[in-house]
């Protein structure tokens, strides 16, 4: 295991720090999704940019965590890469 990941085990045992990182976990896994998606393709932000019609700038945005897309965005950026935006709804213990 990384320090990161030492350090996080032990935070998680805190159980409003644990209630916290699960409620921005549903965030993280659009940004993780977006970035394996764009590297799937084998294209750059800039390409993505170029393809999608949005700044390169607001692309990094979104995979930094910094902005919060919409689902037209997604779904745009989806289309950029030849995909489609597919979310789903799963019970809460599920991974």
């Amino acid at each position: 295991m990384t320090k990161f990941d030492d350090l996080l085990k032990e935070q998680m045992n805190d159980q409003e720090f644990k209630a916290e990182y699960e409620a921005l976990e549903p965030g993280f896994s659009v940004i993780q999704a977006l970035i394996d998606a764009r590297k799937a393709t084998g294209i750059s932000q800039k390409q993505l940019a170029k393809l999608t019609g949005i700044h390169q700038a607001d692309i990094s945005k979104l995979e930094n965590g910094s902005a919060n897309p919409s689902l037209k965005t997604l779904q745009r950026i989806a289309a950029g890469m030849g995909m489609k935006l597919k979310i789903t709804f799963v019970a809460p213990n599920s991974k």
